[in-house]
């Protein structure tokens, strides 16, 4: 059969075509963007494609061994993640279904029939029927592969998403862990409390006995132990509710069994921020959406090329035979290929409102680009300036934590030797206990700063886009 030769070497005519450079290519914006679908999944992959995705050195330098097991295993497992990488997944798939329009389409058909002849001696004779036809357009103007790199910056979008999802999953399994061990020191702060009130309330007990004190003392002391445990209730409830959040960021069953210590892991270094430029080159989020805007500005360019006449050519095989065997024979194949010129005559607006809509919403991820980019600078400044105020209040806590807890002491004593009131003992208890808790929660919120300082700068070293990127992306927002 000769006749797959016939066919192929029309196509290579077809696809010789390709190669022809016909019109400089209009941009948005004028970046590269390069995939590679056919690659593994893994970190040189992903680098590959948008950058890389933020290791985890800055988890590391808390310098706690079960934090950093416990963000792996979230990173490995949790199911925001997973969603992320299938939608990326997606995404890369879709960006080899727009390449293939820049390829000609093929489609084979075949047949059989047969005529029922009742007047012959043979009263069956059948015919066989085949072919093949091709089509490809000449992509003259680039807009189809406008469409190929409008599809491939979705990806990469997609795919800054998922780094993006990575690092906020890190970061609040970090912020869980931190929660969990401030909710656990806070019970047993209760713990103590609760004794340190009820050994009051005993020694109150028998100063009434005695006729020291009257019934008023005993009730108040009483009164204080039960505030106590409501709050030391209230304590466990929340911290059984937190260890079942970290649970499900780990997609474990939320079971109330992650244990944790009661020392906070200590505070690493202040990092080195760097410029404000480089939030454009780290953060997976503004990556993101730089790579929607340019995908939004080449869709631009495909709606105006949509008003372009299209260039294509088709072309097409047939052949019938009695028998399948002298089916494909040389001699009477059929063939034919034609040239085609195709474009907008009326269509009711329909183009050029396309275009409209487009560019309405290039303007919205423009100015969603912005927006993302401005928070960005918002929340480092906000965290830089939460680092010093926070240490501020911590030390201020810890004087008052000292302070509270002498003159407890002191009026514990004097109170014992009858010379001071219940309430005077209640009150100093009462503030020492309210500093000790506010200065657990002031050292557990230094750390969640840190961690949102972190993620503000974009988590650990990334893989930076090509320098036209970051210069395009401050055009936008400054006009430089």
């Amino acid at each position: 059969m000769r006749f797959p030769i016939v066919l192929i070497s029309c196509l290579i005519s077809l696809t010789a075509c390709m190669s022809l450079d016909l019109k400089p290519e209009p941009t948005a914006l004028n970046v590269d963007v390069v995939t590679s679908s056919n690659q593994q999944w893994s970190e040189d992959g992903v680098r590959a494609r948008f950058g890389g995705v933020p290791n985890n050195d800055w988890v590391e330098q808390f310098g706690s061994a079960k934090l950093a097991s416990l963000v792996d295993e979230a990173l490995e497992n949790n199911t925001d993640i997973k969603v992320a990488l299938g939608r990326y997944e997606a995404g890369l798939a879709r960006s080899d279904i727009s390449r293939a329009d820049r390829l000609p389409t093929i489609n084979g058909q075949g047949g059989i029939s047969r005529t029922i002849n009742t007047r012959a001696f043979n009263p069956n004779q059948g015919a066989f029927s085949g072919g093949a036809n091709a089509m490809w357009e000449i992509d003259v103007w680039r807009r189809i592969k406008d469409q190929i790199k409008s599809s491939e910056a979705q990806s990469l979008a997609l795919g800054s998403d998922y780094a993006a999802t990575r690092l906020s999953i890190a970061g609040q399994v970090t912020q869980a862990w931190f929660n969990l061990i401030e909710a656990a020191r806070l019970v047993e702060l209760s713990e103590r409390d609760v004794a340190t009130l009820q050994r009051a309330s005993e020694l109150t007990q028998r100063r009434f006995e005695g006729g020291v004190v009257g019934s008023s003392d005993v009730r108040l002391a009483r009164s204080s132990v039960a505030n106590a445990e409501a709050l030391q209730a209230t304590r466990r409830q929340q911290l059984a509710a937190t260890t079942r959040q970290l649970e499900v960021l780990l997609r474990r069953y939320p079971a109330n069994e992650l244990e944790s210590g009661l020392e906070f892991p200590g505070l690493p270094d202040l990092p080195d921020i760097g410029i404000p430029g480089d939030i454009l080159e780290r953060r997976p989020d503004v990556i993101a959406a730089y790579y929607r805007l340019e995908s939004a500005g080449l869709n631009v360019d495909v709606a105006r090329k949509n008003l372009l006449p299209q260039f294509s050519i088709t072309s097409q095989l047939s052949d019938g035979a009695p028998s399948v065997a002298e089916l494909f024979n040389i001699d009477s194949i059929v063939a034919n290929i034609a040239g085609n010129i195709s474009g907008p005559i009326f269509q009711g607006g329909r183009i050029r409102a396309d275009i409209r809509q487009q560019e309405a919403e290039f303007r919205t991820e423009l100015e969603t680009y912005v927006d993302i980019v401005l928070q960005a600078y918002l929340e480092v400044e906000n965290a830089l300036n939460a680092e010093t105020r926070l240490h501020e209040r911590e030390q201020a806590l810890e004087r008052a934590v000292e302070e509270a807890l002498k003159a407890e002491q002191r009026l514990e004593l004097r109170y014992t030797e009858g010379l001071a009131t219940i309430l005077q003992l209640l009150d100093a208890q009462t503030r020492r206990i309210s500093a000790e808790g506010q200065l657990i929660s002031a050292q557990k919120e230094r750390l969640a700063n840190r961690v949102r300082l972190h993620l503000a700068l974009g988590g650990g070293d990334l893989g930076v886009l090509p320098a036209e990127t970051t210069r395009s992306a401050q055009v936008l927002i400054y006009g430089l």
